[in-house]
């Protein structure tokens, strides 16, 4: 299941960008941010999408959503000019950012690519 993020529980549990300068990542498994809003076309096709993967991916990677009309100091902090718009969190690596309403298979790729997390069986 997919979990929506205040700028509260995303200091917390993606990054802590008051507290540090270089991006330190705060989660225990990699993270896909969604960059959404209620009235976005596109943001609505992609939203059973992520739901499916959270639950194929369950335990593996964690999936968090932002309202930018609600959190719009989030939003202003990544620089969100246009949605749905995803933040993609990997362990180590530094974050990678993709606009747009990505298909299932490009999800899977970038999860394998970006996030090294094997498509579970």
């Amino acid at each position: 299941m997919t979990t929506q993020l205040t700028k509260e529980t995303f200091l917390e549990k993606v990054f802590n960008f008051e507290k540090y300068e270089e991006w330190k990542f705060e989660g225990d498994k990699p993270a896909i941010i969604d960059f959404y809003a209620d009235w976005c076309g596109p943001c609505k096709m992609i939203a059973p999408i992520l739901e499916q993967l959270s639950e194929e991916y369950k335990g593996k990677i964690d999936i968090y959503k932002i309202d930018t009309e609600v959190e719009q100091e989030l939003s202003a902090a990544f620089g969100i000019r246009s949605i749905p718009t995803m933040l993609f969190c990997p362990m180590e690596d530094m974050p990678q950012m993709a606009s747009g309403a990505l298909p299932k298979a490009e999800l899977e790729r970038v999860i394998a690519d970006v996030l090294k997390v094997e498509k579970p069986v």
